[in-house]
């Protein structure tokens, strides 16, 4: 089920077959050995960067490729659908930290940081949760004080992707006082580097799926940061960052159909190869339903994104409707990856084939980026409220 390639440009033609071609050479022939092995792989970095598919979004000033959103997406669905580990890496970096810096920085904080980022000579990270605040992110604890023109900050992030290797990391850190707690308004974004005193890779998870993305915790033990390094204005960082997660909301969606459409292209590839009782499983009219409903299902989900897109790149966005598309395409994709491995039987509960890690890859689609459930709560309240 690749994507329906008549109602796009040129351009967006090129980009697809770019990504292609990168995901064929530099993705795929190793994606299974560095999901066993547990490793992020860091020439990739650059490599992207080269492409431009690190800066897709920025503008053409700091070296971007100042595309529209969709653009984007279809290059990022191409490297999914190789390897969700690297999708992951290239979609943080695209939405969170390089769309906050260009949205709120100061002219200077763009031409240093922006960039190298789109290079590919910086790796973006977003620090938002903790060990106690996931969902209920304006709990978060760790604090800041000042010290002169300085802050001094203590505590710990946790599930940050490509923590390892990140440059640059934008870091939501409290800096009213623990008496005040005003909750999400003394919360304030910071550019944080790993250079800084005090800063501390911390542990790294060993996670069920996405092995090959390091996701770590980020220890900050009298970590001093400069006062420029504050993006925008004092207390306004989760304002900030809940209005970027719209950027990753999307591309968590691209990526889970990226996943959903290898799952799906594997499954029928092995219903047409597999025999039972004389003749092609694909021939069975049960096999031939599941084929049925999974390529309807991802097709709807790429329709929803691309539609939900366009009418972001054109200002006319509705409430709620980038939390339907992160909603339906993450349960989409681990509907599809079970049932991919249904279709392989026993074969697809082994490692020796590849929907299993599609399984295990697609299921936290339904968890960072904001949970199913917490996408039903801002959908709901969307949808309730007076016309």
């Amino acid at each position: 089920m690749m994507t329906d390639l008549h109602h796009l440009t040129e351009e967006q033609r090129a980009i697809i077959a770019t990504a292609r071609a990168f995901a064929d050479e530099h993705v795929r022939p190793y994606a299974d050995q560095w999901d066993r092995a547990g490793h992020f792989e860091p020439s990739l970095v650059r490599r992207l960067g080269d492409l431009g598919f690190l800066g897709m979004l920025l503008p053409t000033e700091y070296d971007g490729l100042g595309l529209d959103a969709r653009s984007y997406l279809l290059a990022l669905e191409e490297i999914a659908a190789a390897d969700a580990s690297t999708a992951v890496m290239m979609s943080v970096h695209n939405s969170l930290p390089t769309q906050m810096l260009n949205a709120f920085g100061t002219p200077e904080q763009k031409r240093r940081f922006l960039a190298p980022m789109a290079r590919g000579e910086l790796l973006g990270a977003f620090a938002l949760s903790e060990p106690d605040a996931g969902s209920d992110a304006s709990a978060i604890r760790c604090q800041a004080r000042r010290d002169g023109d300085d802050w001094i900050v203590e505590g710990t992030k946790a599930w940050v992707t490509s923590g390892t290797h990140a440059g640059v990391i934008i870091a939501m850190i409290r800096t009213d006082t623990p008496e005040a707690r005003r909750r999400s308004k003394g919360i304030s974004a910071f550019i944080l580097t790993p250079d800084l005193p005090g800063f501390t890779v911390g542990k790294k998870e060993d996670k069920m799926g996405l092995r090959a993305s390091p996701t770590v915790q980020l220890v900050f033990d009298g970590m001093r940061v400069p006062g420029d390094r504050m993006l925008g204005a004092e207390g306004q960082g989760f304002i900030y960052a809940m209005q970027s997660l719209e950027h990753g909301r999307l591309g968590i969606s691209a990526q889970s159909i990226g996943i959903a459409r290898a799952a799906f292209e594997a499954a029928r590839a092995y219903a047409m190869e597999r025999k039972q009782f004389g003749q092609p499983i694909a021939e069975f009219q049960g096999v031939q339903f599941k084929l049925a409903d999974m390529a309807t299902r991802l097709t709807a989900a790429r329709a929803l994104l691309h539609t939900v897109a366009a009418a972001k790149d054109r200002g006319v966005l509705v409430p709620g409707e980038v939390s339907m598309c992160k909603l339906f395409a993450s349960e989409m994709a681990m509907w599809v990856t079970t049932q991919a491995i249904q279709v392989f039987g026993g074969y697809g509960y082994m490692k020796e084939y590849p929907v299993e890690k599609y399984f295990r890859d697609a299921k936290v689609t339904e968890i960072y980026e904001g949970t199913s459930e917490v996408q039903r709560i801002v959908i709901g309240r969307a949808v309730s409220k007076p016309q």
